[in-house]
Order: structure tokens, then C-alpha cells, then sequence
């Protein structure tokens, strides 16, 4: 009886290891749930996000993507101070408070800057367009999935690492293990117990694209809050 269920135990573990998915499987399973008629490529859309943070007044960012047209526009509120990046081509422009030829002084007081204005491109564009975002190059997927349990729940989970070009990071992407929709995401920098994870709620159709409702911020170290984004499709 006991070399019986062994061999029950080895043979449901390896039936359990041949259904596992690959790193690539995984990534496709969840691009089907998020954009299953392959939309992100061709996004051109507009939505808003509203950023709350302990001890500050709410920034609600109009954010514009148009990926065709090589174009993005962010326009961030926050008490009375209204900054406006726009990128069209790589060619940059910037504004403050409605005055579309700011003097540097000006910039440099709000601390505007072409640089800032491609930093919040690739910001906005990689976390709304995750997970399409995984198969940009210099993305390393790693083929060995994992399940793991977060918060109570148990999850699908994906590695991916980047080029040394692109990124030093180590990302770890959660997914419902029915579903595969995306849930959390955790990264790690190089020093010990660094980074952020964070949880997604809800959903949100932009472009016929599933995006999370809201994103939660916390420290990996001690589970510090640090705020949350959420996500509507009101424009401004």
C-alpha cells in the first residue's frame, strides 16, 4: 500500500509538471484575457487617472496614447497647478498653468523637463499596456512558471527580467489561476528586500482593452502604503 501511494503521489506530480504552463504560454494566456482582439498595438484612446496618496491632495492625469501616430500627452491637476507634457514623433513640448512657451526659470521651479515627459511616456504606456508590454524587446520571460499564494489567494506566477539596456529590475506577474487576468505585479531591485508590489482591482474597457481599475502601491519591506491609481475613462 505504501509503494502504491508513492507511485499515485510521483505520477500526479508529474501529470501536475507537464500541465504547467511555460513562461510564454502563461504571457499569451493572459494577453488573450486582457486584449483578445488585439487592440494594443493600435491604441488610440484617452483615459484619466487619479492618483491618492497619504498626506496629499489627489493629481488626476488626462493621459492620451496614440501609438500609430507615435503620439502621447499627459496633463496632471493637482491643487492649482496644471503641467501639460506632449510628445508627438519624439519632438517635446511642455506647459504650465496654460502658457504653452514656458520661461526656463518656470520649468526648472515646477521642474519640467523633456526628459520627465519621456519618463511619463514609458510609465503610462508600460503599466496600461501590461501584459501586451511583456513582449517588448529586451523583455527576458523566464519558462519556468511557479504558483505561489499572495494575500490569501493563490496565483499563476511569471519571472521576467530585462536586457541590461532596458532594465536591472526583476518583475513577478500574478494571474488568476482560472482566468489568467493580471493581479499583481511585484519588482525587486538589486538591493536586498527593495521594490514595490502591486494589487490590482477591478476593470476598466479602454479601446476594448481590459485595464486594472485601480493599482495599489506598497513597499515590499514592510508593506508600507504608498498610494493608489485609479483608472476611468472620464476625459478632462
Amino acid at each position: 500500500m505504501k509503494k502504491f501511494t508513492t507511485l499515485l503521489l510521483l505520477f500526479t506530480a508529474i501529470i501536475s509538471f507537464s500541465q504547467r504552463l511555460t513562461g510564454n504560454q502563461l504571457l499569451e494566456k493572459s494577453i488573450q484575457f486582457h486584449d483578445p482582439n488585439g487592440n494594443w498595438d493600435t491604441f488610440k484612446s484617452a483615459f484619466l487617472v487619479t492618483m491618492k496618496t497619504p498626506k496629499n491632495s489627489p493629481r488626476k492625469s488626462y493621459v492620451e496614447i496614440n501609438l500609430p501616430e507615435e503620439y502621447f500627452l499627459v496633463k496632471a491637476i493637482k491643487d492649482t497647478l496644471v503641467t501639460q507634457y506632449a510628445l508627438r514623433k519624439g519632438i517635446c513640448s511642455m506647459a504650465i498653468n496654460g502658457n504653452t512657451t514656458p520661461s526656463e526659470e518656470l520649468l526648472k521651479k515646477h521642474k519640467l523637463s523633456c526628459e520627465r515627459a519621456n519618463l511619463y511616456k514609458n510609465y503610462y504606456t508600460y503599466l496600461y499596456g501590461l501584459p501586451m508590454k511583456l513582449k517588448d524587446e529586451g523583455t527576458i520571460i523566464h519558462q519556468k512558471t511557479t504558483t505561489k499564494t499572495f494575500k490569501g489567494k493563490e496565483y499563476l506566477v511569471l519571472k521576467v527580467t530585462y536586457t541590461k539596456e532596458v532594465g536591472k529590475d526583476t518583475w513577478y506577474f500574478y494571474f488568476d489561476p482560472k482566468t489568467y487576468a493580471m493581479e499583481v505585479y511585484q519588482f525587486f531591485k538589486e538591493k536586498k528586500e527593495s521594490g514595490e508590489y502591486i494589487l490590482l482591482t477591478g476593470l476598466e474597457t479602454v479601446h476594448d482593452i481590459k485595464m486594472p481599475k485601480e493599482r495599489a502601491w506598497y513597499y515590499n519591506k514592510n508593506d508600507g502604503y504608498l498610494g493608489v491609481d485609479i483608472l476611468s475613462k472620464t476625459a478632462q
